[in-house]
């Protein structure tokens, strides 16, 4: 594998997960109960043989940086790599400035300092699987200046609105980058990953800073596009972009599905992630289980239809949770109802008998919230 090291950005200031961000970067969204969104970017790098990571941390970092730790959790060894958290400010009055390449800029001697050839960029917001080492390999064989992932999808005008799409030449070559606003049914859904020399990517930073305050590294590159080579390289099989509340919804219920987990999760590419020694899920007569997927250190007495169940929850006599996405360490007492909902860590609903939401249009129970 030629030498890289790998970045993995905060995710976009163009996304906002309305409820669930104001404790918490997209980054350490739980996924599925048992993930955080962070740890699909890291564990693509770690088994692809990328040992040198540097995870752009932003907003409300703490959780983030207890859940990462040293990185040896992701097989990442000390004395041979690194994973390096950085943070930056994001007080500015106007968002437009909390750009990724303010980001690198506020840390740019991490990244003159790496001695790799090559850097992949990954972001934090965006789930998939993908090997880099094949896409370094396929990258460098191209000669092209810049590399960017897409995925080919024929349901654009409902479906991941707000993603970047790359129009394309016949040689796959990239014309321009521009947002998807549903306008048509075929897209090239950029999945905000690049491949390039470090030498490039300082190069890109010092024209955007030059350029604009508020250019991101996605604006510059699309300016870009006619002086480098930029080619277009395709992923195929599961992947899941947070861009706002119902898409995390969305993607948590989307892997209930055989084919799309069994794509994400394959037995020779683990996804690493910091486990918790708990007992397992304890199923007591009367509790009834349907197509959803139950962490750890459960209690169930109750009905789970379609949902995604985080560790340590306890669900009551009589209840019923249909549809929904109950984060860790949520209590949930007798003869309840809820329904199209994402309830947040730590929250007790005891008193409310039923919580029913639109299916279009989920509802949100807030951290640490008493219902």
């Amino acid at each position: 594998m030629a030498k890289a090291f790998g970045i993995v950005t905060a995710a976009s200031n163009r996304y906002y997960v309305e409820g669930m961000q104001d404790y918490r970067p997209i980054a350490a969204f739980s996924f599925v109960g048992r993930f955080r969104m962070v740890d699909f970017p890291i564990s693509n790098m770690s088994n692809s043989g990328i040992d040198r990571v540097l995870v752009y941390v932003s907003g409300n970092p703490r959780s983030l940086a207890e859940h990462l730790g040293s990185g040896r959790l992701y097989n990442i060894n000390s004395k041979r790599g690194k994973l390096q958290l950085l943070f930056h400010d994001e007080g500015a009055i106007n968002r437009i400035y909390n750009t990724d390449i303010a980001a690198f800029v506020e840390n740019i001697d991490h990244i003159q300092r790496a001695h790799e050839e090559y850097v992949v960029i990954a972001p934090s917001n965006i789930v998939y699987s993908q090997d880099y080492d094949a896409l370094l390999k396929q990258h460098i064989e191209s000669g092209a200046d810049v590399s960017l992932l897409y995925q080919r999808i024929t349901n654009a005008r409902e479906a991941d609105l707000g993603c970047s799409y790359l129009t394309l030449n016949r040689q796959k070559g990239v014309e321009s980058i521009h947002t998807n606003m549903g306008n048509e049914k075929n897209r090239n859904i950029f999945l905000e990953t690049y491949v390039m020399k470090k030498d490039l990517l300082l190069e890109l930073i010092d024209r955007a800073r030059s350029l604009s305050s508020m250019y991101n590294l996605q604006q510059m590159l699309s300016q870009a596009c006619e002086e480098y080579d930029v080619r277009a390289i395709q992923h195929k099989g599961f992947f899941a972009a947070i861009t706002d509340f119902k898409s995390y919804y969305d993607a948590n219920l989307a892997i209930l599905g055989k084919e799309e987990a069994d794509d994400l999760f394959r037995p020779n590419w683990p996804i690493y992630t910091r486990t918790t020694d708990s007992c397992p899920t304890q199923y007591f007569d009367g509790a009834s289980i349907k197509y959803s997927l139950i962490s750890n250190g459960c209690l169930i007495e109750g009905s789970v239809e379609n949902s995604v169940i985080g560790r340590g929850v306890r669900i009551g006599k009589n209840t019923v949770i249909k549809n929904c996405v109950i984060l860790s360490y949520t209590q949930i007492g007798d003869n309840i109802h809820l329904e199209n909902q994402v309830v947040d860590k730590w929250a007790k609903i005891t008193r409310a008998s039923e919580i029913i939401a639109p299916a279009d249009h989920p509802g949100y129970i807030r951290r640490n919230d008493v219902l």
